[in-house]
């Protein structure tokens, strides 16, 4: 077995710069240095994309960063001991003590029980005190090695115990006293968090009288907790980031849910929180279907927490269906012209060739073309048709799981089919989900709980949905509908470009974050509402695209124009920056702004404003809701498209260098390692 950890990987006593992108590039690097990885970059991508996810500090002063990567090689720690502190989002401060876990995608399972347990082992005091006092690489290596059972040379003792999870206890005797909660453990990589959440969880309950069994759900592998066990818990703790395997086992037994960091950070609260409910008589339990999804804000979700997180799931769904349909329309329009839509349907639904008519405008690619553009347009079209009904549907299922799908398909096709369009959407998305959510919580007797979420809560609560969007609510919200479209179609001049800049800002204030995403959403819904006469919703979805790319490739051109503002991680994140904006990902200046917020967030909000208002005022169109310069075919009025993202790049290129020379102190210099101690 391949050692996973060697004095070339250790760091002592260095700083590393001021943020954790600074400590896992430079961790990156050593690892790739090593030749335990391809590129250091994609290594590095791949771990700050997950450190984005969940930051990996933990109490105690530690953080492990960690990541799954084609570019790793070998399984392979990197450590640092840090003279100077960095933030990794632990509740109790910086860490010192940094270990940098590179797993490759398809690691075996031996390597991988040996890096959860060294997750394991950073949770011990012993341990951790053990590495701060540690005088030389070659001490860290061996402290590292014993840790994990392994001899000098990294492999196995003869008394290396197996690092997967310990075996779910057996139940417990009939007339126990002490009270019993079962908990699942689970993050994205399963690699760290997922092992490090269930020690602290049986380390908490063993400390304050409480019985506790954990099933982790990692690389490891994973034993299921006995049914047995499960039957007699008073409660059951979820502490995941990604859906539980066989939660269904778990089924009306009262619960809790958070983030898998949660119960590293605070594992006594969630285990009093899970009893807390069970002693509830009308606290929530698991419903048979699988209980609410597993990406559960942290603690009791607020109502407004919870309908954000349903409308984001129901966008996030409902994206693929418009990205696919309304590139098809575009290629469509560039084989077939824009006099497409007036035959598309017949030909295509006749699928005879000889019934094209004889003039097929003065865009049309000939005959063919012209036949196949009616091909594209009328496979993008039904695409799109399946806006509004997927955007209900997944509304309907973050907020009750799977029986809230047909209930939410439904609504949502009543909706369109009543014109009511995304407005409505989201409306009979809302009804569905909730309808069916208490469909669920309602008790029902054991020989009817099988038939509750695969046919009567969907029957009722499509009634119910559907029937209230037909007879009460459908109307209204059409006259809505029609009343925002016309207002949209009618705009121009002064109020379309006013719009544009209100668009910028939001798509520049956070980068991805909750008010982006409001701006990009709005703009992807509207798309389902465009059409020959209506083009509004074309130039809005321009508009946010244009504004979203303005702060990646500005940060990108700012490194050149002014290099010696910026430092050595920073001319590194601008050259990714360059592809990174020219596809509309806005995360691409995120290290800036993490690194910079106050004058970094300004700056972009300053050229996407711009950016948006001369898009507006140009009338660029946009049929496609993703891709940037990439889907050039699918954007009307592409070159002045293109020179409004260029002034708005170059405006907030000049404000962030100006900002940074002029306003507040000059940014850091490149951080140079010091010298590693002997």
């Amino acid at each position: 077995m391949t050692e996973l950890i060697s004095p070339e990987l250790v760091l002592l006593d260095v700083a590393l710069g001021d943020a954790s992108a600074d400590v896992i590039r430079k961790l990156a690097q050593t690892v790739a240095d090593d030749g335990r990885a391809t590129a250091a970059d994609g290594l590095f991508a791949d771990a700050y994309a997950r450190e984005q996810k969940t930051a990996t500090g933990v109490p105690g002063g530690i953080a492990i960063p960690h990541c799954r990567s084609e570019a790793v090689k070998v399984p392979s720690l990197a450590m640092a001991r840090l003279s100077q502190p960095v933030d990794f989002g632990a509740k109790d401060g910086p860490a010192d003590i940094v270990f940098f876990i590179a797993a490759p995608s398809g690691a075996d399972q031996e390597h991988l029980k040996l890096l959860a347990k060294l997750a394991r082992s950073l949770i011990k005091k012993d341990f951790t005190a053990s590495l701060r006092a540690a005088r030389t690489r070659e001490d860290i290596v061996d402290l590292v090695n014993e840790a994990l059972g392994l001899g000098a040379s990294g492999a196995p003792t003869a008394a290396a115990a197996p690092a997967a999870a310990p075996a779910p206890a057996a139940a417990p005797a009939a007339h126990r006293h002490r009270q019993l909660v079962v908990a699942v453990t689970a993050c994205p990589t399963g690699i760290a968090h997922t092992y490090m959440a269930a020690d602290s969880l049986v380390a908490a309950g063993k400390e304050n009288g409480i019985d506790v069994v954990v099933e982790t759900q990692g690389s490891a592998g994973a034993t299921p907790i006995p049914q047995t066990v499960i039957d007699n818990a008073d409660a059951v703790v979820f502490a995941v980031e990604v859906d539980v395997r066989g939660k269904d086992r778990f089924a009306g037994k009262p619960y809790v849910q958070s983030p898998v960091k949660r119960a590293i950070d605070e594992p006594l609260v969630m285990l009093n929180e899970a009893l807390t409910v069970a002693a509830d008589p009308n606290g929530r339990r698991l419903a048979a279907t699988g209980g609410a999804p597993a990406e559960e804000p942290e603690g009791r979700e607020s109502v407004g927490g919870k309908l954000k997180r349903s409308l984001l799931t129901g966008v996030s769904y409902m994206i693929p269906f418009v990205a696919a349909g309304g590139l098809l329309i575009a290629l469509g329009f560039l084989f077939g012209g824009y006099d497409i839509t007036k035959y598309a349907s017949t030909i295509v639904v006749k699928n005879n060739f000889f019934d094209l008519p004889t003039q097929f405008g003065p865009q049309a690619w000939g005959p063919l073309g012209a036949y196949l553009g009616a091909v594209l347009f009328m496979i993008g079209s039904t695409s799109l048709g399946f806006l509004v009904p997927a955007l209900a549907g997944y509304i309907a299922y973050a907020i009750a799981d799977r029986p809230g799908i047909a209930p939410g398909f439904t609504a949502g096709a009543v909706a369109g089919l009543m014109g009511a369009g995304f407005l409505g959407g989201i409306v009979g998305g809302l009804l569905a989900g909730y309808t069916a959510h208490w469909l669920g919580s309602l008790s029902a007797p054991k020989w009817l709980r099988g038939l509750m979420p695969v046919a009567i809560i969907p029957l009722i609560a499509s009634i119910i949905a559907s029937g209230l969007m037909f007879v009460v609510l459908g109307w209204p919200i059409k006259a809505i509908t029609d009343g925002l479209n016309s207002w949209l179609s009618g705009m121009s001049g002064a109020a379309a470009v006013g719009l544009g800049i209100i668009l910028g800002l939001m798509m520049c204030f956070d980068l991805g974050g909750p008010v982006n995403k409001v701006a990009y959403s709005f703009a992807v819904a509207g798309l389902g509402a465009a059409s020959a006469t209506n083009q509004a919703p074309y130039h809005i979805m321009a508009a946010v695209m244009a504004a979203g790319m303005v702060p990646p490739l500005a940060m990108a051109l700012a490194t050149v124009i002014s290099p010696k503002t910026f430092n050595a991680a920073e001319h590194e994140n601008g050259k990714a920056a360059w592809l990174l904006g020219a596809s509309f990902i806005s995360e691409g200046a995120i290290p800036f702004a993490a690194a910079d917020p106050f004058r970094i967030i300004p700056a972009s909000m300053l050229g996407g404003a711009v950016t948006g208002a001369l898009s507006m005022a140009f009338n660029a169109g946009s049929k496609a809701p993703h891709g940037g310069i990439f889907v050039f075919f699918a954007i009307d009025n592409f070159v002045m498209w293109v020179i409004s993202i260029a002034v708005g790049v170059v405006v907030t290129a000049l404000a962030t260098v100006g900002l940074k020379r002029y306003v507040g102190r000059k940014a850091p210099a490149a951080v140079e390692a010091q010298p590693v101690a002997a």
